[in-house]
């Protein structure tokens, strides 16, 4: 009776060890779903730039051709995304709101809620909830809102004309136009993070390497030598890659010197737009390289933007 009383108090603590351990995990992969599907407070759309600021609200630089009016007045926003021209972003309590152009219905997202991360695509919007599914509105002749049968996704990205979804394995699924070969990532594994770009996908693995597939014209594809990648962004015909050390790699279509960045150092955050790349640095600077240059002249230093400078 000892012998069995002292194996049934191993199995108990054995079991409960084993629950403490599955619960601890369960908590650091929740934990780590948000770091990736969040912080989301840079983005370069075609001609203009949001800037999340760490009061959370929400500074919009660069092109005024369509005006995203009453940016101005969000509060409590804790991502953002750019699209071609409309902005998005996220709200603390999950719900979306959206300023630009709507002539697709993309900013027709004032019923959303339980959204924990939201990306802006060329004419159309994306929003991850909290139970992994997809909500979409907006364009949609290439099928790029076709995303209703998703499940257990835990970080999106809204291009073009694609959308692109990580799932909880590292796996990751795609809807919309493959013309371009930029859908052909079945075969990818251990991937924490992507990036939609005007034809192309580039996805960030879990090692710190990158992975890309779809048109290559300007070599936008040509990562298979990038390591120790924390963050990845892709453009128009480009492909822009922050390193652990604040360095930037990139790659692709330099035609208005949107990817001369190797002199970029201390940064916390790149976005590439159309013809341009825009990042941040540790001091709260922002930089631009590419056609127009409107950060640069215009706001030489964003103060507190985003989660970045904490």
């Amino acid at each position: 009776m000892k012998i069995w009383a002292k194996n049934k108090l191993s199995i108990i603590i054995t079991i409960s060890v084993l629950i403490i351990t599955v619960i601890l995990s369960v908590i650091l992969f929740i934990n780590g779903e948000t770091e990736i599907s969040s912080h989301n407070f840079l983005s370069a759309g075609a001609a203009h730039t949001a800037v999340l600021m760490d009061d959370g609200t929400v500074l919009v630089l660069g092109d005024e051709g369509v005006p995203q009016d009453g940016v101005e007045d969000w509060k409590d926003i804790v991502s953002v995304s750019s699209g071609s021209a409309h902005t998005v972003g996220l709200t603390s309590d999950g719900r979306v709101v959206a300023a630009g152009d709507n002539l697709y219905g993309q900013m027709d997202t004032a019923d959303w809620e339980d959204i924990v991360a939201v990306s802006a695509g060329a004419y159309f919007t994306l929003g991850l909830k909290s139970d992994g599914t997809i909500i979409a509105t907006g364009d949609n002749y290439y099928g790029q809102i076709d995303t209703d049968s998703w499940r257990d996704i835990v970080a999106i990205s809204a291009g073009a004309i694609n959308s692109i979804g990580v799932k909880k394995d590292g796996t990751v699924v795609a809807a919309g136009d493959n013309s371009r070969g930029q859908m052909d990532i079945g075969s990818w594994s251990d991937i924490k993070a992507v990036a939609s770009g005007s034809n192309h996908t580039v996805g960030l693995k879990t090692d710190g390497t990158v992975v890309a597939a779809g048109d290559n014209s300007y070599g936008q594809n040509d990562v298979d030598d990038w390591s120790d990648v924390v963050a990845v962004s892709a453009g128009v015909g480009i492909t822009i890659g922050l390193k652990a050390d604040g360095t930037v790699l990139a790659t692709g279509d330099n035609y208005a010197g949107q990817i001369d960045l190797l002199d970029w150092r201390e940064m916390v955050a790149v976005s590439a737009g159309c013809g341009y790349t825009v990042g941040i640095k540790s001091d709260g600077t922002a930089v631009e390289a590419g056609k127009d240059e409107t950060i640069e002249k215009d706001i030489p230093l964003v103060e507190n933007a985003g989660v970045a400078l904490d």
